[in-house]
């Protein structure tokens, strides 16, 4: 199924794609099912029977034209991200590949919807995209084995790890530039796990203002999930909803020589495959 959670009445609300052009409303079609995300994958597969069935009911459907989107995930407990996790990205950037993932947080207020604007703020001029395939936890757990970690992945989606290099390189971590507010835009969609045959290979693709500047596959990564979920979860309980972006790859503005940083006005497109496109408008700090 690809779940997307909508905008109702002020509050989020869980819908299933139909089709192009329909979503299932469970909020009208299962109300008896959580209407937040985290809480609906806690549920586990219980709740994800009671989707399915919903959905082949025929009830709760509107024009998916007509949503507003909110962030599949709309507020995570715990939003991860990966550094330097494609071999592209690393030698674009001058640096070894590391030996071990280099994990670090990403703020939860940063968590942004699909077509929702990234801002350039006041305090910075490097503001750099960086297209990225992540996935979302699905249940709660602890110290599980790279060979069991597919139990725990709830599904996939796609996020833009927003980045304001300046404030990157002014600490140790990266953690100061990563975690602005409207910099984890993320969507369209939660695919669940069993429509990815293969996450390893996937294309992933960005455009500013239609210009090209990442083309990989996620048979790049240094570390792949199952690995990403063992380390992680080593040092803490994962829980559902959790949101753990993989890394991206070459191409990001920092590489360019002069570098092409964002700017008011530009437009981000991310595309991975079976997972959708997430277009987000660029637009000075309000």
């Amino acid at each position: 199924m690809k779940l997307l959670s909508l905008l109702r009445d002020g509050r989020s609300a869980i819908g299933v794609l139909a089709d192009e052009e329909t979503v299932v409303d469970l909020s009208v079609a299962a109300p008896d099912l959580p209407r937040g995300m985290c809480r609906f994958l806690a549920a586990g597969d219980e709740a994800m029977d009671a989707a399915r069935r919903a959905v082949d009911s025929g009830a709760g459907r509107v024009p998916l034209a007509e949503q507003t989107l909110l962030a599949p995930v709309p507020k995570p407990r715990k939003f991860f991200a990966i550094g330097l996790n494609y071999a592209d990205h690393a030698a674009e950037t001058g640096q070894q590949l590391p030996e071990f993932p280099t994990v670090f947080n990403k703020q939860v207020t940063c968590v942004n919807r699909p077509g929702g604007a990234i801002h350039i703020p006041r305090a910075s001029s490097a503001v750099d995209y960086e297209g990225e395939f992540a996935f979302v936890i699905g249940r709660r757990c602890r110290g599980v084995a790279a060979r069991d970690a597919a139990g725990a992945i709830a599904g996939y989606t796609i996020v833009n790890d927003v980045s304001v290099r300046d404030w990157q390189r002014r600490s140790p971590t990266m953690i100061l530039g990563k975690g602005w507010d409207t910099h984890g835009p993320m969507g369209p969609y939660l695919v669940t796990a069993d429509e990815v045959e293969d996450p390893n290979d996937l294309g992933i693709r960005t455009w500013v203002n239609g210009e090209l500047r990442q083309d990989s596959n996620t048979r790049e990564l240094v570390f792949n999930c199952p690995k990403l979920v063992e380390t992680i979860s080593t040092m803490c309980t994962l829980e559902p909803g959790d949101v753990v972006s993989t890394g991206t790859p070459a191409g990001v503005g920092l590489a360019f020589k002069p570098p092409k940083f964002l700017v008011a006005g530009d437009t981000v497109r991310i595309e991975i495959d079976g997972l959708g496109v997430l277009e987000n408008p660029v637009i000075a700090e309000p």
